[in-house]
């Protein structure tokens, strides 16, 4: 941005304009005037060139004052500069990915609801580091923390159900993958946020104890238990029947990870359907909203010199000009 420190000296410059719209009316037919009986003796006279020789230096002087006035206003660059301070929260999702996700309860099922909150809360962020890990018997690292939200997107639509072979809920497992990939970051705010729709079933490590650990490195964990209360409808492969769904028990340890959460400062919530899947997030997302503080201030750059210098330079030119190549001989 550009500006005057003293915007009303330019006013002069109407000054100058005047004095440009008077010469060309009246002053340049007011110079000195000698009467000759004859114009004769004149016309001998070579390279009689003073009238444009006149206008030269007065445009010579016009410009010079101009650029006075111009560097007498101070102009100058305005540079707006911002320090941004943004307490960075570290966040690694952890999703169930057990064949238990396949629960129509949710549309189209419980997974694929899940990865689209999940999508959008990770839309929804700024700043922050993200990480995905996804797990049934075992645990796996879909991706690892980052700020490259497009990567994460991309690999986020690529998860899937797990085979049968390693099909359980090892979520004690889960959460000491979770705190192991997030324990060496050196951010103050470290939050895992895991769903499931079970309990533990597999792994070696029940919830409270991986908790555990989880609160000694200051990590905050957020579960969340979806499902419906009761019975949902799941998609079997009969053999002679083919494609068909039954009705299955919604079995979801809500106390171990109401524990879970309790024990490091986090929350524990139920989704029972998309709508409030989505409260849930909305919720997770205003609890660890990473806090910026913002400075701002301006900069200046003074610019008179780009008129100055040149004024100068033009009136000692004008002082040459004048007194040399264009003095008049006596």
């Amino acid at each position: 941005m550009f500006e005057f420190t003293h915007p009303w000296i330019l006013f002069l410059l109407a000054v100058v304009i005047l004095m440009v719209w008077w010469y060309i009316r009246w002053g340049q037919y007011r110079e000195g005037t000698i009467q000759f009986s004859s114009l004769d003796l004149l016309k001998r006279v070579k390279n009689l060139s003073g009238w444009w020789k006149i206008k030269v230096l007065f445009t010579l002087r016009i410009i010079i004052i101009s650029l006075l006035v111009m560097a007498m206003a101070r102009p100058r660059a305005v540079i707006d500069l911002s320090e941004t301070s943004v307490n960075v929260v570290d966040i690694m999702l952890i999703l169930d990915i057990s064949s238990s996700m396949l629960a129509e309860d949710f549309k189209p099922n419980r997974l694929k609801a899940a990865k689209k909150t999940a999508e959008d809360f990770i839309n929804d962020r700024e700043g922050d580091r993200l990480g995905l890990l996804v797990f049934a018997g075992e645990s796996y690292i879909q991706c690892p923390l980052t700020i490259d939200y497009e990567v994460l997107q991309n690999l986020l639509k690529q998860v899937i159900v797990i085979d049968k072979e390693h099909d359980g809920t090892a979520i004690g497992m889960a959460i000491a993958h979770g705190v192991n990939r997030l324990r060496d970051s050196d951010t103050e705010s470290k939050v895992i946020i895991l769903l499931s729709d079970g309990s533990n079933n597999a792994g070696e490590l029940n919830p409270l104890t991986s908790s555990g650990f989880a609160q000694e490195c200051g990590i905050k964990i957020y579960t969340i238990g979806i499902g419906t209360k009761g019975k949902a409808l799941y998609p079997v492969d009969d053999p002679i029947l083919g494609k068909r769904h039954v009705q299955v028990e919604v079995d979801i340890d809500e106390e171990t990870l109401r524990q879970v959460a309790e024990r490091t400062n986090g929350k524990y919530f139920r989704a029972t359907d998309e709508e409030s899947l989505v409260e849930v997030y909305e919720q997770i997302d205003q609890l660890e909203r990473s806090e910026i503080q913002v400075k701002e201030y301006l900069e200046y750059r003074e610019l008179f010199a780009w008129c100055l210098i040149p004024a100068l330079f033009l009136a000692f030119s004008e002082r040459i000009i004048s007194e040399g190549i264009f003095r008049r001989k006596m």
